[in-house]
Protein backbone atom coordinates (compact mmCIF):
# COMPACT_ATOMS: atom_id res chain seq x y z
CA UNK A 1 0.00 0.00 0.00
CA UNK A 2 1.38 3.36 -1.18
CA UNK A 3 2.52 5.79 1.82
CA UNK A 4 3.10 8.52 -0.34
CA UNK A 5 0.48 10.68 2.03
CA UNK A 6 -2.26 9.24 0.82
CA UNK A 7 -5.31 8.92 3.45
CA UNK A 8 -7.80 6.16 2.84
CA UNK A 9 -11.31 7.58 3.26
CA UNK A 10 -14.05 4.73 4.90
CA UNK A 11 -16.75 6.89 4.15
CA UNK A 12 -19.19 4.52 2.19
CA UNK A 13 -17.67 1.13 3.86
CA UNK A 14 -20.27 -0.66 6.06
CA UNK A 15 -19.14 -1.46 9.69
CA UNK A 16 -17.95 -4.32 11.48
CA UNK A 17 -20.68 -7.36 10.94
CA UNK A 18 -22.66 -7.34 14.31
CA UNK A 19 -23.07 -11.60 14.49
CA UNK A 20 -19.58 -11.94 16.17
CA UNK A 21 -15.44 -12.77 14.68
CA UNK A 22 -14.78 -15.01 12.01
CA UNK A 23 -11.92 -17.60 13.28
CA UNK A 24 -15.09 -20.21 12.46
CA UNK A 25 -16.37 -20.18 16.33
CA UNK A 26 -18.98 -17.56 15.45
CA UNK A 27 -20.22 -18.53 11.56
CA UNK A 28 -22.61 -21.28 13.35
CA UNK A 29 -25.07 -23.92 12.00
CA UNK A 30 -26.09 -27.31 11.36
CA UNK A 31 -28.42 -27.38 8.94
CA UNK A 32 -27.84 -29.23 5.82
CA UNK A 33 -28.31 -25.94 4.25
CA UNK A 34 -25.56 -24.28 6.43
CA UNK A 35 -23.79 -27.81 6.02
CA UNK A 36 -23.98 -26.81 1.98
CA UNK A 37 -22.69 -23.10 2.35
CA UNK A 38 -19.76 -24.35 4.46
CA UNK A 39 -18.65 -26.78 1.78
CA UNK A 40 -18.66 -24.02 -0.89
CA UNK A 41 -16.71 -21.83 1.36
CA UNK A 42 -14.28 -24.60 1.83
CA UNK A 43 -13.86 -25.00 -2.09
CA UNK A 44 -13.88 -21.41 -3.27
CA UNK A 45 -11.95 -20.06 -0.68
CA UNK A 46 -7.74 -20.49 -1.54
CA UNK A 47 -8.49 -19.71 -5.13
CA UNK A 48 -8.87 -16.13 -6.53
CA UNK A 49 -12.06 -16.28 -8.66
CA UNK A 50 -14.73 -13.64 -8.10
CA UNK A 51 -17.95 -14.27 -5.96
CA UNK A 52 -21.47 -13.40 -5.59
CA UNK A 53 -23.31 -14.06 -2.29
CA UNK A 54 -26.95 -14.33 -2.79
CA UNK A 55 -29.57 -13.94 0.01
CA UNK A 56 -32.62 -11.59 1.60
CA UNK A 57 -31.42 -8.75 3.83
CA UNK A 58 -30.47 -9.98 7.09
CA UNK A 59 -29.21 -13.36 6.21
CA UNK A 60 -25.74 -12.89 6.59
CA UNK A 61 -24.01 -12.17 3.67
CA UNK A 62 -21.18 -10.07 4.77
CA UNK A 63 -20.59 -13.01 7.51
CA UNK A 64 -20.29 -15.16 5.00
CA UNK A 65 -17.58 -13.05 2.88
CA UNK A 66 -15.69 -12.45 6.25
CA UNK A 67 -15.49 -16.05 6.31
CA UNK A 68 -14.51 -17.05 2.85
CA UNK A 69 -11.56 -13.85 3.55
CA UNK A 70 -10.69 -15.49 6.51
CA UNK A 71 -9.84 -19.36 5.73
CA UNK A 72 -8.49 -18.06 2.46
CA UNK A 73 -4.58 -17.19 1.57
CA UNK A 74 -5.47 -13.54 2.27
CA UNK A 75 -6.42 -14.05 5.52
CA UNK A 76 -3.55 -11.98 7.18
CA UNK A 77 -4.35 -8.98 4.76
CA UNK A 78 -7.68 -6.64 5.11
CA UNK A 79 -10.67 -6.83 4.11
CA UNK A 80 -12.74 -3.97 3.15
CA UNK A 81 -16.62 -3.82 3.24
CA UNK A 82 -18.03 -1.49 0.90
CA UNK A 83 -21.56 -0.22 0.90
CA UNK A 84 -22.78 0.51 -2.64
CA UNK A 85 -26.04 2.38 -1.93
CA UNK A 86 -23.92 5.07 -0.60
CA UNK A 87 -21.99 4.90 -4.14
CA UNK A 88 -22.90 7.51 -6.45
CA UNK A 89 -21.52 9.80 -9.30
CA UNK A 90 -18.26 11.18 -8.23
CA UNK A 91 -18.23 10.11 -5.18
CA UNK A 92 -17.88 6.56 -6.90
CA UNK A 93 -14.83 7.03 -8.18
CA UNK A 94 -13.56 8.98 -5.52
CA UNK A 95 -14.03 6.33 -2.76
CA UNK A 96 -13.86 3.46 -4.61
CA UNK A 97 -10.38 4.72 -6.78
CA UNK A 98 -9.46 7.57 -4.90
CA UNK A 99 -8.33 10.90 -5.67
CA UNK A 100 -5.57 14.04 -6.06
CA UNK A 101 -5.63 16.88 -4.24
CA UNK A 102 -7.45 19.36 -5.61
CA UNK A 103 -9.42 17.33 -8.02
CA UNK A 104 -13.09 18.12 -7.09
CA UNK A 105 -13.98 20.77 -4.50
CA UNK A 106 -13.59 19.21 -1.21
CA UNK A 107 -10.57 17.52 -2.18
CA UNK A 108 -7.93 18.37 0.87
CA UNK A 109 -5.96 15.77 0.22
CA UNK A 110 -5.39 12.32 -1.84
CA UNK A 111 -6.68 9.34 -1.08
CA UNK A 112 -6.28 5.90 -1.90
CA UNK A 113 -9.92 4.72 -2.32
CA UNK A 114 -11.14 1.32 -1.26
CA UNK A 115 -9.30 -0.93 -4.03
CA UNK A 116 -6.08 0.18 -3.48
CA UNK A 117 -6.62 0.08 0.04
CA UNK A 118 -7.53 -3.43 -0.82
CA UNK A 119 -4.36 -4.51 -2.29
CA UNK A 120 -3.40 -7.89 -1.33
CA UNK A 121 -6.67 -8.31 0.41
CA UNK A 122 -10.42 -8.63 -0.28
CA UNK A 123 -12.92 -6.15 -1.10
CA UNK A 124 -16.52 -6.93 -0.72
CA UNK A 125 -19.04 -4.75 -2.59
CA UNK A 126 -21.97 -5.04 -0.82
CA UNK A 127 -25.34 -4.58 -2.95
CA UNK A 128 -23.39 -4.48 -6.16
CA UNK A 129 -27.14 -4.28 -7.77
CA UNK A 130 -27.10 -0.92 -6.76
CA UNK A 131 -24.35 1.07 -8.72
CA UNK A 132 -25.85 3.18 -11.62
CA UNK A 133 -25.18 1.53 -15.01
CA UNK A 134 -22.89 5.04 -16.13
CA UNK A 135 -20.77 3.91 -13.32
CA UNK A 136 -20.71 -0.11 -13.62
CA UNK A 137 -18.55 0.46 -16.79
CA UNK A 138 -15.82 2.10 -14.74
CA UNK A 139 -15.88 -0.75 -12.21
CA UNK A 140 -15.47 -3.40 -14.99
CA UNK A 141 -12.31 -1.88 -16.65
CA UNK A 142 -10.29 -1.52 -13.38
CA UNK A 143 -11.45 -5.34 -12.56
CA UNK A 144 -10.51 -6.51 -16.10
CA UNK A 145 -7.17 -4.61 -16.03
CA UNK A 146 -6.42 -4.43 -12.46
CA UNK A 147 -5.56 -1.05 -12.12
CA UNK A 148 -6.98 2.12 -10.73
CA UNK A 149 -6.33 5.48 -12.28
CA UNK A 150 -7.22 8.18 -9.15
CA UNK A 151 -10.40 10.88 -9.69
CA UNK A 152 -7.84 13.65 -11.13
CA UNK A 153 -4.52 11.73 -11.78
CA UNK A 154 -3.35 10.45 -15.29
CA UNK A 155 -1.42 7.51 -13.43
CA UNK A 156 -2.60 4.00 -12.95
CA UNK A 157 -1.94 1.87 -9.92
CA UNK A 158 -1.67 -2.31 -10.08
CA UNK A 159 -3.82 -3.89 -7.81
CA UNK A 160 -4.35 -7.41 -6.66
CA UNK A 161 -7.66 -8.10 -5.07
CA UNK A 162 -10.02 -10.76 -4.58
CA UNK A 163 -13.56 -9.50 -5.08
CA UNK A 164 -16.35 -10.66 -3.37
CA UNK A 165 -20.35 -9.20 -4.21
CA UNK A 166 -23.62 -9.65 -2.85
CA UNK A 167 -26.95 -9.06 -3.71
CA UNK A 168 -30.51 -9.41 -2.11
CA UNK A 169 -31.47 -9.02 -6.19
CA UNK A 170 -31.92 -11.38 -9.19
CA UNK A 171 -28.79 -10.13 -11.15
CA UNK A 172 -29.72 -12.27 -13.95
CA UNK A 173 -33.20 -10.80 -13.88
CA UNK A 174 -31.50 -6.92 -14.07
CA UNK A 175 -29.38 -8.25 -17.03
CA UNK A 176 -32.09 -9.09 -19.17
CA UNK A 177 -33.85 -5.62 -18.05
CA UNK A 178 -31.19 -4.00 -18.94
CA UNK A 179 -30.15 -2.49 -15.34
CA UNK A 180 -27.03 -4.00 -15.18
CA UNK A 181 -24.65 -4.89 -17.46
CA UNK A 182 -23.81 -8.08 -18.91
CA UNK A 183 -20.60 -8.04 -19.03
CA UNK A 184 -20.24 -7.06 -15.34
CA UNK A 185 -22.59 -9.66 -14.66
CA UNK A 186 -20.28 -12.48 -16.05
CA UNK A 187 -16.71 -10.92 -15.16
CA UNK A 188 -17.84 -11.22 -11.31
CA UNK A 189 -20.49 -13.98 -11.46
CA UNK A 190 -17.51 -16.94 -11.58
CA UNK A 191 -19.09 -18.76 -8.47
CA UNK A 192 -22.10 -18.10 -6.40
CA UNK A 193 -23.22 -18.54 -3.02
CA UNK A 194 -26.77 -19.03 -2.47
CA UNK A 195 -27.36 -17.75 1.43
CA UNK A 196 -31.25 -19.44 2.24
CA UNK A 197 -33.14 -17.65 4.49
CA UNK A 198 -33.48 -18.58 8.42
CA UNK A 199 -37.05 -20.20 7.03
CA UNK A 200 -35.15 -22.36 5.29
CA UNK A 201 -32.86 -23.37 8.03
CA UNK A 202 -35.03 -24.43 11.14
CA UNK A 203 -32.36 -26.64 12.43
CA UNK A 204 -29.97 -23.37 13.29
CA UNK A 205 -32.98 -20.98 15.05
CA UNK A 206 -32.36 -22.08 18.64
CA UNK A 207 -28.88 -23.05 18.05
CA UNK A 208 -28.27 -19.05 17.30
CA UNK A 209 -30.70 -17.61 19.57
CA UNK A 210 -28.61 -19.34 22.57
CA UNK A 211 -26.24 -17.80 20.63
CA UNK A 212 -27.22 -13.96 21.05
CA UNK A 213 -28.51 -14.93 24.22
CA UNK A 214 -25.14 -16.16 25.66
CA UNK A 215 -23.87 -12.75 24.13
CA UNK A 216 -25.73 -10.68 25.92
CA UNK A 217 -24.89 -12.77 28.88
CA UNK A 218 -21.46 -12.22 28.59
CA UNK A 219 -22.15 -8.79 27.52
CA UNK A 220 -23.78 -7.76 31.06
CA UNK A 221 -21.73 -10.07 32.96
CA UNK A 222 -24.64 -12.07 34.37
CA UNK A 223 -25.82 -15.39 34.95
CA UNK A 224 -27.24 -16.61 31.45
CA UNK A 225 -30.84 -16.65 30.52
CA UNK A 226 -32.87 -19.58 28.98
CA UNK A 227 -35.27 -19.99 26.74
CA UNK A 228 -38.58 -21.70 27.52
CA UNK A 229 -39.91 -24.59 26.11
CA UNK A 230 -43.17 -22.07 24.90
CA UNK A 231 -40.71 -19.68 23.59
CA UNK A 232 -38.60 -21.95 22.04
CA UNK A 233 -41.98 -23.28 20.01
CA UNK A 234 -42.94 -19.82 18.38
CA UNK A 235 -39.31 -19.33 17.20
CA UNK A 236 -39.51 -22.18 15.49
CA UNK A 237 -43.17 -21.04 14.05
CA UNK A 238 -42.31 -17.58 13.04
CA UNK A 239 -41.20 -16.68 9.35
CA UNK A 240 -38.35 -14.56 10.32
CA UNK A 241 -38.69 -11.99 7.25
CA UNK A 242 -35.45 -10.31 8.87
CA UNK A 243 -33.54 -13.08 9.00
CA UNK A 244 -30.66 -13.77 11.10
CA UNK A 245 -30.49 -9.79 11.88
CA UNK A 246 -34.09 -10.44 13.14
CA UNK A 247 -33.15 -13.27 15.60
CA UNK A 248 -30.29 -11.26 17.14
CA UNK A 249 -32.60 -8.20 17.71
CA UNK A 250 -35.44 -10.61 19.37
CA UNK A 251 -32.77 -12.23 21.64
CA UNK A 252 -31.51 -8.87 22.84
CA UNK A 253 -35.14 -7.62 23.58
CA UNK A 254 -36.15 -10.28 25.00
CA UNK A 255 -32.83 -10.78 27.45
CA UNK A 256 -33.41 -7.10 28.81
CA UNK A 257 -36.54 -7.34 29.02
CA UNK A 258 -36.61 -10.46 30.69
CA UNK A 259 -36.49 -9.97 34.71
CA UNK A 260 -35.86 -13.89 35.56
CA UNK A 261 -33.40 -16.36 33.81
CA UNK A 262 -36.26 -18.03 31.78
CA UNK A 263 -37.24 -16.01 28.52
CA UNK A 264 -41.26 -16.76 27.96
CA UNK A 265 -43.22 -15.49 25.04
CA UNK A 266 -44.42 -12.25 26.37
CA UNK A 267 -41.28 -10.42 25.69
CA UNK A 268 -40.75 -11.26 21.94
CA UNK A 269 -41.96 -9.05 19.52
CA UNK A 270 -45.31 -7.60 19.04
CA UNK A 271 -44.65 -8.94 15.21
CA UNK A 272 -43.75 -12.43 16.51
CA UNK A 273 -46.81 -12.49 18.63
CA UNK A 274 -49.10 -11.63 16.24
CA UNK A 275 -47.75 -13.45 14.04
CA UNK A 276 -48.17 -16.80 16.38
CA UNK A 277 -51.50 -15.64 17.36
CA UNK A 278 -52.94 -15.95 14.22
CA UNK A 279 -51.54 -19.36 13.51
CA UNK A 280 -53.05 -20.48 16.94
CA UNK A 281 -56.44 -19.76 16.01
CA UNK A 282 -55.90 -21.84 13.06
CA UNK A 283 -55.56 -18.96 10.21
CA UNK A 284 -52.18 -18.56 8.18
CA UNK A 285 -52.79 -14.92 8.47
CA UNK A 286 -52.44 -12.10 11.23
CA UNK A 287 -55.90 -12.20 13.36
CA UNK A 288 -57.71 -9.19 14.02
CA UNK A 289 -56.24 -6.24 16.52
CA UNK A 290 -58.99 -7.45 18.65
CA UNK A 291 -57.82 -10.56 19.03
CA UNK A 292 -53.93 -9.96 18.77
CA UNK A 293 -54.27 -7.25 21.50
CA UNK A 294 -55.91 -9.26 23.86
CA UNK A 295 -53.36 -12.11 23.53
CA UNK A 296 -50.52 -9.54 24.11
CA UNK A 297 -52.08 -8.47 27.26
CA UNK A 298 -52.55 -11.93 28.44
CA UNK A 299 -48.99 -13.48 27.57
CA UNK A 300 -47.40 -10.10 29.43
CA UNK A 301 -49.44 -10.83 32.70
CA UNK A 302 -49.03 -14.49 33.23
CA UNK A 303 -45.44 -13.77 32.12
CA UNK A 304 -45.12 -11.06 35.27
CA UNK A 305 -47.41 -13.15 37.85
CA UNK A 306 -50.35 -10.39 37.15
CA UNK A 307 -47.74 -7.54 38.16
CA UNK A 308 -49.39 -4.98 35.95
CA UNK A 309 -46.85 -2.22 36.34
CA UNK A 310 -44.28 -4.64 35.19
CA UNK A 311 -46.74 -5.86 32.17
CA UNK A 312 -47.38 -1.87 30.98
CA UNK A 313 -43.49 -1.57 30.80
CA UNK A 314 -43.36 -5.06 28.41
CA UNK A 315 -46.15 -3.79 26.76
CA UNK A 316 -44.93 -0.12 26.44
CA UNK A 317 -48.29 1.03 27.88
CA UNK A 318 -48.60 3.57 30.69
CA UNK A 319 -50.91 1.78 33.27
CA UNK A 320 -54.04 3.07 33.35
CA UNK A 321 -53.95 2.50 29.41
CA UNK A 322 -53.66 -1.54 30.66
CA UNK A 323 -56.27 -0.95 33.01
CA UNK A 324 -58.75 -0.22 30.53
CA UNK A 325 -57.57 -2.97 28.27
CA UNK A 326 -58.30 -5.40 31.22
CA UNK A 327 -61.64 -4.15 31.66
CA UNK A 328 -62.41 -3.99 27.90
CA UNK A 329 -61.27 -7.71 27.70
CA UNK A 330 -62.66 -9.02 30.51
CA UNK A 331 -59.26 -10.41 31.48
CA UNK A 332 -58.80 -12.16 34.90
CA UNK A 333 -55.62 -11.32 36.98
CA UNK A 334 -54.14 -13.00 40.04
CA UNK A 335 -54.92 -9.55 41.70
CA UNK A 336 -56.54 -6.86 40.53
CA UNK A 337 -54.63 -4.03 42.83
CA UNK A 338 -51.33 -6.11 41.96
CA UNK A 339 -48.54 -3.77 40.80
Amino acid sequence: MPDSGEKFDAEGASGQDSFGRFDGQYFLGVSDAFESIKSTICAIAARKCSVIIKGETGTGKELTARQIHAISDRANNIFIPVDCTTLTGQLFESQLFGHTKGSFTGAIDNTLGFFRAADKGTIFLDEISEIPLDLQAKLLRVLQESKVTPLGSTKSYNIDIRVICATNRDLKEMVNKGDFRADLYYRLNVVTVDVPPLRDRKDDILLLADFFLTNQSDFYGETPKVLADRTKEMLLRYSWPGNVRELANAMERAYVLSPGEKILPAVLPTEMLLEDAGIECGHHRIPTIEAAKRKLVIEALEYTNGRKLEAADILGLERRVLNRLIEKYKIKTNNSDND
